[in-house]
């Protein structure tokens, strides 16, 4: 469910936005209401003092060595101690990854926001860049120094026309207020800043494909290595994080990267949003602490819709293995948790189906998806993900075979780390996993010419 018309459905039940009562201990959403998007509501929120502190212009006192503001190392120290992971997906250490920038380097260097959002279920960032849009310039700020870089740029999916505009409005209003270009508050760190709108094409989440279109090219993934840190936007050394990961910042640097991890659990630190969709009473973006049990999570969406009994849950994002109820409802909301449980906590998109969904429908639609978005690049992800979709279309169909099943994991299997990219590995990943967990549907099918879930709904 997109973004819009999860707030369709706010506003015609009389509640403002997706907001309010929705989430435990904000940092990202903390004090939003829909509509205090600018500049002057977000300072009024504390918003810029946390690059007001590392750039010394908060009025505190010098440190012991007379100096003002913090360094470069201190800022990364901060991230790496606060146990911020990547929101986008993989979930890789932030101030590892910030550390990586060689800063020494003579020439330019580049900072980029990964919004090219288009997971399906995920609908945080979008989210973010409408109704918060200055903390991910004041965190894409924050990084720039930290890394010594000096020209940023946020990506955003091309299908995604309000947020676009919305993150474009703050950055004239940043600029006026000299929050953003030459010499920032008066001190000698200057930023540019710059939105971007993509296509729309799924492949460019991936950082190197985006990095291709950013340049003007076919969006299609690099060869790593060399790794965007060495080799990146126009060949300079880049540094890519995701919208929310860039959110996170200013909170951790207002507060330090203690406090930070203490609001969720050791290397799962801080808040994530979830993207709650399918059969829930409220789905839409609930923001909570890592580690938080997903039963929790559940309760907060209203739970099942109906009262009907959970059947499964996608855990983040359609590429993410699908775990059965039992399994989930011991899980903990943390990336160790999900990959413990045999699946990926991936972007936060957490996908709900009740006990009425054909496992074999849901993975006829999820195949679909990823042969309709590869880029066609990798020969296994190319002709792979249209064999996975012809079989499991021939499945619904009632022409399935009894050795169709074996034939499924078998060319996952094939696609499986042999691309480029791992969108290969994103559409195999569903179909071995709703095999091994609902094998007795996909055979009833075969057998009987009909799905055995007996209410199986079509959407």
């Amino acid at each position: 469910m997109s973004v819009d018309k999860i707030l369709d459905q706010f506003k015609a039940t009389g509640v403002q936005t997706c907001f309010h009562d929705r989430h435990i201990n904000p940092q990202i959403y903390a004090g939003l209401n829909g509509s205090n998007w600018s500049l002057k509501d977000y300072e009024a929120r504390g918003g810029y003092q946390a690059l007001r502190k590392i750039l010394g212009k908060d009025g505190a006192a010098p440190n012991e060595a007379g100096v003002v503001g913090m360094t470069q190392d201190q800022v990364i120290a901060t991230v790496k101690e606060s146990a911020l992971r990547g929101r986008g997906g993989a979930g890789f250490p932030t101030g590892l990854k910030w550390s990586f920038m060689p800063r020494q380097f003579p020439g330019q260097k580049y900072l980029v926001c990964n919004s090219d959002e288009g997971e399906p279920g995920t609908c945080k960032d979008r989210d973010i860049l409408e109704f918060n849009p200055h903390i991910v310039i004041e965190g894409m700020a924050i990084a720039a120094y930290a890394m010594g870089i000096s020209v940023g740029y946020n990506y955003i999916h091309g299908e995604i026309f309000s947020a676009y505009d919305r993150f474009e409005a703050a950055l004239e209003e940043a600029r006026a207020a000299g929050l953003l270009g030459n010499n920032i508050m008066g001190s000698n760190f200057s930023f540019q800043l710059h939105a971007a709108h993509g296509f729309g094409a799924y492949i460019c989440g991936e950082e190197t494909a985006l990095l291709e279109s950013l340049e003007g090219k076919k969006g299609q993934p690099r060869f790593k290595p060399p790794f965007p840190a060495s080799f990146g936007l126009y060949g300079k050394p880049t540094t890519i994080n995701n919208t929310e990961t860039f959110a996170a910042v200013p909170w951790i640097i207002r507060n330090g990267g203690q406090a930070y991890l203490e609001c969720g659990k050791p290397n799962n630190g801080g808040t994530k949003i979830y993207s709650v969709s399918g059969d829930v009473e409220r789905p839409g973006n609930y923001e909570i602490p890592m580690g938080t049990p997903f039963a929790k999570l559940l309760e907060l969406a209203g739970g099942v819709k109906g009262g009907k009994a959970l059947k499964a849950v996608i855990p983040g994002g359609s590429s993410s293995p699908v775990l059965p109820a039992s399994i989930m409802m011991e899980c903990t909301m943390d990336y160790d948790s999900i990959a413990k449980a045999g699946s990926m906590l991936g972007s936060g998109a957490v996908i709900v189906m009740d006990e009425t969904r054909c496992m074999v429908k849901a993975l006829q639609r999820l195949s679909y998806f990823y042969m309709h978005e590869s880029c066609g690049q990798c020969t296994p992800c190319r002709e792979g993900t249209g064999w996975l979709s012809r079989m499991v279309d021939r499945i619904v169909d009632g022409k399935g075979r009894p050795t169709d099943l074996d034939l499924l994991d078998n060319v996952s299997e094939n696609i499986m780390g042999r691309t480029i990219c791992a969108l290969g590995d994103a559409a195999a990943m569903p179909v071995r996993a709703m095999i091994k967990h609902y094998r007795h549907e996909f055979a009833h099918l075969i057998e009987h010419k009909s799905s055995m879930v007996h209410a199986a709904v079509e959407s």
